[in-house]
């Protein structure tokens, strides 16, 4: 059975595990305890038998979730060098932990995109096997306007899924993409209406439930073997690029000129 968890929300009917990020409040932010969270539900529910498929989703209707809880990023920038050096330590092993235990998670994850996703959200979004995202729902990494690398999973995967060309436009201009042009360029699987996108993501979790279920996660196993065989090198790279970045001061500033609808002051 699935462990117990304060910021997900977890339902198993039929074969199909719907993980719901929980904290509409804060637009399904990451702040620490979600972010942790989210390092081990992909083990949790590999292991479940009761478990055929995963969906996940953002609790409410505005947010799949907004990235990383800014006021996490103010508070590890004001701790002392070396409480900062171990948050910051800590951070990184579990970011790298988010993208290989989906990557390795055998079952087929679904995302099904609700509402803006940014940060570490779109971490979880887009390194699911099947993205279905709402029409007026918009994504950004984001990294770069918080004064840092794009790490968490871009390097992995947005290359593969829309080309270089496109993966370092948006990664370094930062600019939100909408569901249709996330479709179009090939960042996602899909682009629906807002009221279809939970059928039809359901519709294809219960459709691959119901499916050959060695034959479906044999397929996931050998199409991820590209995911290691560049990716996961410039995904280590970036990582810890991204890192070093948090111990400037740009990200504080960049969390302050967020917050306080600024351009930053670099």
């Amino acid at each position: 059975m699935v462990g117990s968890y304060q910021h997900l929300r977890i339902e198993v009917n039929d074969g199909i595990a719907l993980v719901t990020i929980n904290r509409p409040g804060v637009y399904n932010a990451t702040n620490d305890a979600l972010h942790a969270e989210l390092t081990r539900v992909w083990g949790d529910l590999d292991r479940d038998p009761a478990v055929r498929v995963i969906v996940v989703t953002g609790a409410g209707d505005r947010a799949f979730s907004a990235g990383g809880d800014l006021n996490d990023i103010e508070a590890r920038a004001a701790l002392p060098a070396e409480e900062r050096f171990e948050a910051v330590v800590r951070v990184m092993k579990e970011a790298e932990a988010i993208v290989y235990e989906m990557v390795n998670c055998e079952k087929v994850i679904i995302s099904a995109i609700n509402g803006v996703a940014v940060g570490a959200g779109l971490a979880v979004a887009l390194m699911a096997d099947i993205s279905i995202i709402a029409e007026e729902a918009r994504l950004t990494d984001g990294h770069a306007r918080l004064g840092v690398a794009a790490g968490d999973h871009a390097a992995i995967i947005w290359p593969l899924l829309c080309g270089m060309a496109k993966a370092k436009y948006y990664l370094l201009t930062c600019e939100f993409i909408e569901g249709r042009e996330a479709e179009r360029i090939g960042l996602v699987s899909r682009c629906v209406p807002r009221a279809e996108l939970m059928p039809t993501a359901l519709g294809i979790a219960r459709q691959l439930a119901d499916g050959p279920q060695h034959a479906l996660r044999f397929t996931k196993k050998a199409l991820n073997q590209w995911l290691r065989l560049g990716g996961i090198t410039a995904f280590d790279y970036s990582l810890a690029l991204e890192m070093l970045g948090f111990f400037s001061a740009a990200p504080a500033e960049g969390a302050r000129a967020i917050q306080e609808k600024r351009a930053p002051k670099w």
